[in-house]
Formats: structure tokens, sequence, C-alpha cells
């Protein structure tokens, strides 16, 4: 059978290979030559000068603290979201072997404040106890490999679309094509939605006919080990700082990055489009740039914002290797993305988006091999003792953390009167947080970015298993009335 996927054809510009010819795979090597020329020449400097690549990538980093702080300055808490019924709302749930956590996030959509009109499980070929999980407790009968069910009878909300494994993209693709609702709501299997998620999302589109995409706010969850709460603690706090740049650059119309794990979209834009790239690794992500090139090709007033009141938490990496892993596939669908839609970089007529956000964008691509770089300089000129050096060195890195800290702590104020979230984020651990980061996730950060240039340049990445730490360690959710 013909999957119905297929007929969402990704829009691509003519002049822009999709593919990555082996001329540019190997510019690879440009990477490491470029790491070990930066820690030849800063030897062959005196002074602080030692260091300019450090003190560049400061200078860099700083400036677009400021940027942030400028736009995030009068952010206010969203008013209540009061009930809106003009537009219907469906949500996917796209799921590959998530036996142990699809009930949580199935009872927590049940149990929103404005419950959605539909909830398709998009079952992207599970070979665990996902079926059992979905028969036995909602009572939905097994539909045929790319089939769809019926309504449950003990949830009347939900169906099952059952499907032969081919990746999470083909996954949402096919149930974008099985769903009918104006407003479809991607979630993760593993993202757990608050109560009032869906009805801040609602009043949004409601408010706002050209709003075309929209990311809730996530906060990470761990294992309950001493590691877990670890990478919990620093995740955080960079979940705060990435959700309040979202906003900032938001003000400049140029918003790239939602998070698929808790994404709201206008069915018909997303279908007009083609819908979502299985050849990305980070399918949400790119699908935006069309969005955004779609909207200036055909003169649309399309928007992309981010819904502080819109709340969720996910299950997020737990240790190194998984979030290495993690970083690894974000980093690699980023550069990805970035090298099939490298003709908007710099085009005026995307507006900031292509004049401010895609140039920035591009110098990140650079930013881990800088950040290491820096680093690694410092680290020699202490071991071969060039103390008179690596003093002002340091001294330099620690005004760049009393700045970062005066941010993080003026902004973690703004964020939680943005969003209302109050649990996790108190000040010592931030102060802590602030302290001890460069030295430490701010480095595992960046090792797994540079392993992204791997799995960009070789394309080896797929939606693969994760571990999950979190959500099954919670105490259960309870199971609303109607659906017991």
């Amino acid at each position: 059978m013909t999957s119905l996927a297929q007929t969402l054809v990704v829009e691509s510009p003519r002049h822009t290979p999709r593919r990555i010819p082996f001329a540019s795979r190997a510019v690879g090597a440009v990477g490491p030559v470029l790491f070990i020329a930066l820690l030849i020449q800063a030897f062959e400097r005196q002074g602080v000068a030692v260091w300019s690549i450090g003190i560049a990538y400061i200078l860099y980093d700083t400036a677009l603290l400021l940027f942030t702080a400028w736009n995030i300055r009068g952010l206010r808490h969203a008013p209540a979201a009061v009930p809106v019924q003009n537009s219907s709302f469906g949500v996917i749930v796209a799921a590959h072997n998530e036996a142990g956590v699809i009930a949580a996030a199935i009872d927590r959509l049940a149990g929103q404040a404005q419950s959605p009109d539909l909830i398709l499980i998009a079952d992207d070929g599970s070979s665990d106890a996902t079926t059992e999980v979905l028969s036995r407790r909602y009572g939905l009968a097994v539909p045929p490999l790319g089939g769809i069910s019926e309504r449950s009878a003990v949830l009347p909300a939900l169906r099952w679309l059952r499907l032969p494994h081919g990746g999470k993209a083909r996954a949402l693709n096919e149930a974008m094509l099985r769903i009918d609702t104006t407003v479809v709501l991607t979630v993760d299997a593993d993202t757990l939605l608050e109560p009032g998620a869906i009805a801040a999302m609602r009043a949004a589109f409601a408010a706002e006919p050209e709003l075309v995409a929209a990311t809730g706010v996530l906060a990470p969850i761990c294992g309950p080990d001493l590691q877990g709460r670890l990478f919990q603690w620093f995740q955080s706090y960079e979940y705060v700082r990435n959700f309040l740049s979202r906003h900032a650059w938001e003000q400049l119309g140029s918003l790239l990055l939602i998070s698929g794990a808790f994404a709201a979209f206008r069915r018909d834009a997303v279908v007009a489009v083609g819908g979502f790239d299985p050849d990305c690794m980070v399918e949400d992500y790119e699908l935006i740039h069309r969005l955004h090139r779609h909207a200036v090709d055909h003169g649309h007033d399309w928007r992309v914002r981010v819904v502080g009141g819109a709340l969720a938490r996910t299950d997020a990496p737990a240790s190194p290797m998984a979030f290495l892993r993690q970083r690894r596939r974000w980093f690699g669908g980023f550069l990805q993305t970035q090298y099939w839609n490298r003709d908007m970089v710099g085009a005026r007529r995307f507006g900031w988006l292509g004049t401010a956000m895609l140039p920035v964008k591009a110098l990140d691509t650079l930013q881990p091999i800088y950040g290491l770089a820096a680093f690694a300089i410092l680290i020699g000129l202490v071991v071969t003792g060039r103390f008179a050096v690596a003093l002002p060195i340091l001294a330099v890195m620690v005004a760049k953390i009393a700045i970062d800290l005066s941010f993080h702590l003026w902004s973690l104020g703004i964020y939680k009167r943005w969003t209302g979230q109050r649990d996790g984020l108190s000040l010592l651990p931030a102060l802590v947080a602030a302290i001890a980061e460069p030295f430490s996730f701010q480095l595992l950060r960046h090792a797994g970015a540079v392993w992204g240039w791997h799995a960009f340049l070789t394309g080896r990445e797929s939606w693969g298993q994760q571990p999950r730490t979190a959500i099954a360690d919670e105490a259960p959710v309870p199971v609303p009335e109607r659906i017991r």
C-alpha cells in the first residue's frame, strides 16, 4: 500500500541540493585543522593575545546575552486563558517503543483544563508493550498495519494509528493527513503537559490568525539519583536561557527553534510546505525554515511564537553519554538545516531572519570548536607554567562569569513572571550553576556539538530509542474519571 505520507512532498530550493556532496563532506577536515591551528597560533603570541580566540568567544557570547536582555525586559505573565472553542484542536503523539511512558502522556492530555478534540497516537512500528498498553488500558482495537482505530470507548478522543517503522518525521506526516483539526499539537511520548498547556495554546492561535507555529515552554526532568539530579540542575537553567532567547528572536520575527516535543501548528500551513522532512535529524527545526520561506515567497504574514503560558516537562538525558548523543543529533541537524538553507543567510528579502538570525547561526556552526580551543589553550598555559598570562585570562573569565551571573539572576525573575513556573528555580542553585557551568557542563555541550559535526558529515543518525529515567519514577498520574 502506498503511504499517504508520500503525498507530502518537502519543498526545497531548486538551487540548494538536499544531499551533501563528497566535496562538501571533505570540508569536515577543516574542523580538526582549525582546532590545531588555533592551539598553535596561541603559543606564537605574547601576553593576553595568546588567548585572543577566548576573548573573541566571550565578546560574541556577551553580545548575544545583551541582545536577549534588551528584548525580554518587558516580559509579563500572559493572562489566564479563557475557554476557546472556535477552532478544532488535535494532538499527535509520535511514539516508538514508549510503553513505559505512553500512558502517562495520554492521561495528562485527557486531564487538560481544555482537553483536545482528538488524541492520535502515531505508533511508529513499536515492538515493545505499546500494543498491550493501548489495547488493555484504553480499550482500543489493534488496527491493521497502516490503519487507524476507531475512537476509544474508554476515552472517546483517543485513536491509534499503527504504522511500519519509518522514523518520527514519516509518522508525523502520516498522522497529519489522518487528522482533520485546524490546529495540531505534536507531543513526544516522554513529555507531560501541565494542566493549562492546551488552553494556552488554543488561546494563542485563536487570538492570532497569522500564527502558524508555536512552541510551548519545556522544563527538563531526569532520574532521581545523584547523577540525574545533577543533569537536571544544569539543564533546567540552560532551558530557561534558551526559551528567553527564543522570545528575544521572536520580537524580530526571526524565531526558528521550536521544540517538536511540544509544538502546535496550523495543519494547512504544514501541509502547504510539504510536511516534516524525513531526511533531517531535527525535523521540527527544519520545518520552521520552510514555513518562513513559504511565507516570503507567497506573501503570507505567517508568524512563529513562544507561548509562555504553555508549560510541559520532558524526560531529559541523565548521563554523560545520553546527553552527548542528544546534542550530537541536535547539532548535526542544525548543521544540516543551515547547509540546506544557506541561500537565506544574509538575504534581505527574509528581513531580520536573513540579515541577523541566520548570520548568527552561521557563526554558531564553529562556536564549539572555538570554545573547546579556548579552554585547551588556558589549560596549556597553566600546565606549562605561564601563570603571568594565565592569571589575566582567568580575570577575564571571572568578569564574564559575573556578567552571566547578573543576567541569570535577573532573567530568572522575568522567566518566572512570564511562565508562572517556580519549581526547581531557586536563586542559590542558580548562582552555583552559573559559576560551575563554564568549566563543566558547557564543555560537555561543546563536545556533543563537535560530535554533531561527524553526524552531519556522515549522515549517521536516526530517531533511536532513548533511555527514560524520570517519568516512570514519578508518582502515578491521576486517571480522569471518564477513563477509569
